[in-house]
């Protein structure tokens, strides 16, 4: 005698008791398969876990494996039993079993021959419940199962026969309603994703076309801002921060013929083909070397247990953000051959440049989700380092988060299928539409005060 209090889940009315599935069936597992049983008995038809779905069989791929007479009486299921799933993703599945033959078991499923007639069909909707409050797996294992001491001491609160019929007629009736509402809930939350997964891209494209917000005179113009870049690179090089070779800016241009051009010193190129669609007057399609102070590769590092300089690498940038605890950390020693432009600022662009699945995607670095001192990138990641006084971060993310550089990310990659990459080249000479400052500024402020009605 023990106490079981903690066992009992909840009151159950006056009549009913509670069992274990044990007293009021035999249990019986099947045949194991292996290469030994290619020799010796009969050879009979079997179905595995494959062939068990809840509350029906799928038998045209059942196989076939040799049982002696004693296996056959063993380990077969008659008319009338339940059989269960033991272990795998379908562990708990169960169904009767209602055709007018026998059939041979394999060792992952359970067999219950009931000791009380009738009894079958409520215990069969008890597991299908048990399965849907998540109550079947065994405790304290990696993979989910339901072994036979697990089974066999399950707990059921058993009504008498009368009571188990009227409730299986209801649940035939109730279930099926359920099930179809669970499947249109299911489509309308897919539909509901997609569509918001559809109506952001529109935002963004709308954005970076400039049709987001409006054009407003008194901020001025891109050509106006890009003459403050240019001053400040001026400035850069004369103080030593930047190479001469940053003042060879592109002009890009749209001639008297509605086509566009780039000069570059005295070289004038027609590049309307590269152009992907129409700005307003005031914005400016420009190279996005030519308002960034710094793009390049980060640095193949060697790695150490120290945890004290993090390492970004493409699985750090995800579309939801930016996240350090997946880094891993550079030996403490090797920290003097990182010049100082390639430790990470705030608001630095980090783009994955290798590999399908992971190319393009981007995050931006926040200094304040970095506990640690400082950090660097691998050699995956390409930092893209704008002139933030004149150059928001966010808009170049929303941009570079866009259909128009996206959906054509592959092609601008180089390399065979799985090791496509995207060279520092072809990053620096990426066109990007320009707006005014300001301007870049409402169209962040919308895009967030929209997506995050969307999420809300």
């Amino acid at each position: 005698m023990k106490c079981i209090d903690d066992e009992i889940p909840f009151e159950i009315p006056q009549g009913w008791e509670w069992t274990r599935i044990g007293n009021v069936f035999i249990h019986a597992s099947g045949k194991q398969q292996s290469s030994n049983n290619k020799a010796g008995g009969t050879p009979q038809k079997f179905i595995t876990t494959s062939n068990l779905y809840w509350g029906y069989f799928v038998l045209d791929n059942v196989k076939v494996m040799n049982f002696t007479e004693e296996e056959i009486r063993t380990c077969s299921a008659t008319m009338g039993d339940l059989l269960v799933c033991e272990g795998g993703a379908g562990y708990g599945r169960s169904a009767i079993w209602n055709k007018d033959y026998d059939i041979c078991l394999q060792n992952h499923i359970h067999r219950l021959r009931p000791l009380v007639d009738g009894i079958c069909e409520y215990v069969y909707y008890f597991m299908y419940l048990q399965k849907e409050s998540n109550n079947l797996a065994s405790v304290g294992t990696a993979m989910p199962g339901l072994s036979a001491n697990r089974l066999k001491g399950l707990l059921i609160p058993l009504p008498p026969i009368a009571e188990q019929n009227r409730i299986t007629e209801k649940l035939k009736e109730v279930l099926p309603v359920v099930d179809k509402y669970d499947k249109v809930q299911g489509e309308l939350n897919t539909l509901n994703s997609s569509l918001n997964d559809v109506i952001k891209k529109s935002i963004l494209q709308e954005a970076i076309q400039g049709k987001l917000v409006p054009q407003i005179i008194e901020e001025g113009t891109a050509k106006e801002l890009l003459a403050e870049i240019r001053k400040e690179k001026e400035r850069f090089v004369k103080e030593g921060k930047l190479k001469k070779s940053v003042l060879t800016d592109s002009v890009i241009f749209r001639g008297d013929d509605n086509k566009y051009f780039e000069k570059i010193g005295k070289t004038i190129t027609d590049i309307t083909d590269e152009i992907p669609f129409e700005i307003p007057a005031t914005w400016q399609w420009v190279r996005l070397d030519d308002i960034c102070s710094y793009i390049q590769r980060g640095k193949s590092p060697k790695y150490s247990p120290i945890k004290k300089y993090p390492v970004i690498a493409q699985k750090c940038n995800q579309w939801a953000g930016f996240c350090i605890d997946k880094a891993q950390f550079i030996d403490p020693n090797s920290l003097p051959s990182y010049a100082e432009e390639r430790l990470l600022q705030d608001g630095d662009l980090m783009w994955n440049s290798t590999g399908l699945g992971t190319l393009g995607r981007m995050a931006i670095y926040k200094s304040a989700l970095n506990p640690y001192e400082l950090a660097v990138a691998d050699s995956h990641v390409t930092v893209i380092r704008p002139l933030k006084a004149y150059v928001l971060s966010q808009y170049l993310y929303y941009y570079f988060a866009s259909d128009t550089v996206q959906s054509v990310i592959e092609d601008k990659s180089a390399g065979s299928t799985k090791q496509k990459e995207l060279s520092t080249t072809t990053v620096k000479n990426y066109l990007v539409p320009i707006p005014p400052y300001r301007e870049q500024q409402r169209i962040v402020e919308k895009i967030k005060t929209v997506t995050s009605i969307m999420r809300g």
